[in-house]
This record gives structure tokens, sequence and C-alpha cells, in this order.
């Protein structure tokens, strides 16, 4: 019986926060009209998601279009296809590495962070504090973090897709034998789409990075919201923040890649 009741509460507890969660990415898309009047939280949470985020998103993107050239080309030297790593390279980085990484690092830097400063608002009663001086809390906490993240996210994805790519062709040049030339025109031929001012697989990713980032910082703000219990209870909000923000990006980006490339055309 206990396990079936540690069962039910376990569900009760992730309907609940489901819930509360969607409320407040409503209520938050239906304040953005605010968003003048919360211009300079807006500017700080962008520099923050951005700037902040900027140096660890570009090490490891570079690193990611490195590897990710590096364990392809060994296949395709095997085969007398090392020709074709600039192709996949771009193709893999755009559709889903460069969104997929720009998103896990957001997640555990600057998601962690919002579930941390509004856990401990919460648990400091500082948002009672607001509620009781009629300031809405979604419109001042939530909004213009969700507004920073889902525009920061998209822009960091960009530039992590331009250095993966960029780390790809230095892997071609010294370790398979491609010439850099030759590795730019594929990555031309690859992501040039003549019928689309994006192709396909370009505007994928960034629809990929435009949800990814308001997921972030709606789970992060949500679980910072629902933090209790003090100290501990903000170390709890900020790992259950992470953990639930990584599952949606790789469910969520699971969804998008099938709805795109098996529904739409």
């Amino acid at each position: 019986m206990n396990i079936f009741a540690a069962t039910g509460k376990w569900a009760n507890e992730a309907i609940d926060g489901a819930g509360f969660t969607s409320d407040l990415l409503l209520k938050s898309w239906g304040r953005v009209h605010h968003l003048p009047r919360r211009w300079r939280f807006f500017m700080d949470q962008a520099f923050a998601v951005g700037v902040r985020a900027l140096p660890v998103t570009m090490v490891v993107a570079l690193f990611a279009g490195m590897i990710l050239a590096l364990q392809t080309g060994i296949e395709l030297m095997r085969l007398g296809q090392s020709n074709m790593i600039g192709t996949i390279t771009a193709l893999s980085m755009c559709r889903e590495m460069g969104p997929f990484m720009t998103a896990l690092i957001l997640a555990a830097t600057v998601g962690s962070s919002m579930a941390a400063e509004i856990g401990t608002m919460k648990v400091s009663d500082e948002v009672t504090a607001l509620d009781v001086m009629s300031i809405d809390t979604t419109s001042y906490l939530v909004m213009p973090r969700m507004l920073a993240l889902t525009i920061m996210c998209p822009i960091l994805t960009v530039m992590s897709n331009l250095l993966g790519i960029f780390g790809g062709s230095l892997v071609g040049q010294n370790k398979l034998g491609v010439s850099t030339t030759y590795y730019w025109i594929t990555v031309h031929d690859a992501l040039m789409d003549q019928e689309n001012f994006l192709p396909k697989d370009v505007y994928t990713g960034l629809v990929k990075a435009v949800v990814f980032g308001c997921v972030i910082a709606i789970v992060s703000c949500s679980t910072g919201l629902r933090a209790h219990g003090g100290a501990l209870g903000v170390g709890r909000a900020v790992q259950e923040a992470v953990k639930t923000s990584i599952l949606l990006i790789i469910v969520i980006g699971y969804i998008i890649t099938w709805f795109f490339y098996f529904l739409l055309p």
C-alpha cells in the first residue's frame, strides 16, 4: 500500500505542477503587452541569458562540431566518402545539435539561476510581499525572463551552428584530408534552398530553439514559484527545474522533428 500511496502522491504532484506551469505559460504570454513597462528587467535578463552564457555556449558548440565531424569522419573514411563531412556536419548542427546543445547549456546555467532566484524570493516571502502590494508577479518576474530566453535562445543557436560548422572544417582539413574550400562549398550546397528563404533544416532548428527557450524559462520560473521549505526547498526546486527542462527538451525536440519531416510536405 505504501508503494501505491507514494505513486499516487507523485502523480498528483506531477499533474498539479503541469497544470500550474501551463497556466503560468498562458498568463505570461497574455502579459506580453506589459513589456514597455518591464523593459529594463527584460534587458537585464537578455544580458544575463545572452552575454553571460555566450562563452561556455561557444566553447561547447565548437567542440561539439569537432566531435561530430571526427566521429562521423572516421566512418566515412572507411567508406571512402570523407568529402561528405561538410554536408553531414552542417545539417546535423542546424537541425539538431545546435539547438539541442544550446538548450542544454541554458537549462543548466540560466534555468537553474532563474529557479534559484525566484525560489529564494518565494521562501523568503518576497513574492508574497509583491502580492500584498498588488504587483502582478507574472508580469514582474516571469514575463521578462520568458521573453528574454525565448528571443536569445535562437540567437545563441545560430552562433552555435556557425561555430560548430567551423569546428568541423578544422577537423576535416587536419584529420580527414578535406580541403577547407571544398568543405565550405558542400556546406553552402547543403544549406541553400532556392525555393524558400530558409532551408528546412535551418528553420526547423530555429523553431526548436524558440520553443526550448520558452520551455526552459517557464519551467524554471514555475518551479521557483512552487518552492517551499527554506534553503533545502530552493535546492530541490533548482534540481527539479533542470531535470524537467532537459526531459522536455528531448521529448519536444523529437516531436518537432517528427512534425516538420513527416507531417509537413
